[in-house]
């Protein structure tokens, strides 16, 4: 019996990080089930990109209050939780602080204060974004696809947040009086546990046990905390907090709006206007898989991986939305929701695989089922949505392939489309005049 904690911190730690596994591997799983695409060239500016963009947060200044506040979070609970180190050592072999050991006094007491500093800043600006997000009334965190549990996610991350801080302070706290007592060596500097929270457990003059019963239940807490957030990742639009560093990595990289072409296509243009091809001569050999099957995307499975990585990073933040000019004018588009409604989609493939072992097809399609034709329709490709991505996902290229799939598989584009693309064939221009009248313009 003597072990008994310790055996069961090992159990809850193998089934948590064990779960987290699993969670991540259907992930990849699923983006697996997306086109391959090679992102693999000018890797040091992809290094460089997501050191500066996913690490950095040099994105998120554009919008400096928000921005601050998310860097307070970001960092502090990332440093915060190389605390898990300790915690993990402790719980498995009994120990207690055994950092401590290893930094040395002074180090680790500077190591514990920056801790608790770093831990008021996330609990002030959870604070902050909690209030702002339900009673500030920022448009672009209000809007109706927010509602219903992209909104409860986005609260309950942050009560779980501020819930694992006061945690964190409370331990900290009573450790800090025990301390003192001399009941516990004296191991870290405590300064805010210290100023706010010894003195309220001291108003009640606690007894020694009481406290030491306090000290573990928060410690219990704050471990069973973290396995419990580390869990709910797979379900919350804060994996991004994961994937936006193989997000920034893989980002397109070609300048912003340059859109592109299908080989296959390019071949048959070039051989149309080379006078001396032969149009009855044989493709060459292996041209044939040059031609995808399907021209464009009409579900989940005809666009790239790095497209479906970007739907299960998506932030949920708004920034592309609030910057779209068909969403502004009142157009039923929003970027935000076409990578909402991609995860949707991919999520419900996933669980029709994980029924029965493999894709049996349920008669659905993102297209039309999940994003309308007049959402497609209303973007008008300006790029200001791919542009504003604090993490540098592309909405635009989804958009785009939907498109490409509408006019080149079903010729389904919308009228002064179809009258545009006619003259272009007819007349080698997109107006509806004679190519020998194309240069009046000059004449005056």
């Amino acid at each position: 019996m003597q072990y008994i904690d310790n055996i069961i911190f090992l159990i809850l730690l193998v089934a948590g990080f064990g779960l987290f596994a699993k969670s991540l591997q259907k992930i990849y799983r699923n983006i697996k089930l997306g086109r391959e695409i090679n992102r693999s060239d000018n890797k040091s500016e992809r290094w460089g990109t997501m050191a500066r963009v996913a690490m950095g947060q040099s994105k998120m200044t554009a919008r400096p209050v928000a921005g601050v506040l998310h860097l307070f979070v970001y960092v502090g609970f990332v440093i915060i939780n190389i605390e898990l180190v300790e915690i993990i050592v402790d719980g498995i072999f009994g120990t207690h602080r055994f950092l401590s050991s290893i930094f040395g006094h002074t180090f680790y007491n500077f190591f514990t204060a920056t801790l608790e500093v770093l831990a008021l800043l996330v609990v002030i600006g959870v604070v902050i974004f909690f209030i702002r997000r339900n009673f500030y009334g920022v448009k672009r965190l209000t809007m109706k696809e927010l509602f219903g549990w992209p909104k409860n996610d986005a609260n309950w991350i942050l009560i779980i947040e501020f819930a694992l801080m006061m945690a964190f302070f409370k331990m900290n706290a009573a450790d800090s009086i025990l301390q003192m007592r001399g009941v516990l060596p004296e191991h870290g500097s405590f300064p805010i546990s210290e100023m706010i929270f010894v003195p309220f457990l001291e108003i009640f003059s606690f007894d020694n046990g009481f406290l030491m019963f306090t000290e573990k239940a928060a410690w219990w807490f704050h471990f069973i905390g973290i396995l419990f957030f580390m869990n709910y990742l797979y379900y919350s639009k804060h994996l991004h907090i994961i994937l936006a560093f193989p997000s920034t990595w893989f980002a397109n990289l070609d300048k912003k709006g340059k859109f592109n072409n299908l080989e296959s296509v390019t071949k048959e243009i070039k051989l149309m206007m080379d006078p001396n091809a032969d149009p009855y001569a044989a493709p060459a050999e292996g041209s044939e898989a040059d031609v995808p099957s399907k021209f464009g995307a009409e579900d989940i499975f005809d666009l790239n991986q790095v497209q479906l990585l970007n739907a299960y990073s998506c932030t949920e933040c708004g920034r592309c939305t609030s910057v779209c000019p068909a969403n502004i004018t009142g157009k039923k588009l929003s970027p935000r929701l076409i990578l909402m409604k991609t995860r949707d989609r991919l999520e419900e493939v996933g669980r029709n695989i994980d029924k029965n072992g493999s894709f049996v097809d349920d008669g659905k399609k993102l297209l039309n089922d999940y994003v309308t034709k007049e959402e497609l329709w209303a973007c008008t490709t300006c790029n200001a949505c791919t542009d504003a991505c604090p993490i540098l996902l592309d909405p635009l290229s989804i958009i785009f392939e939907m498109r490409r799939f509408l006019v080149m598989e079903q010729s389904a584009a919308p009228q002064e489309l179809n009258l545009m693309m006619t003259n272009v064939e007819n007349n080698a221009a997109p107006w509806q005049y004679n190519q020998a009248d194309r240069l009046n313009w000059a004449n005056d």
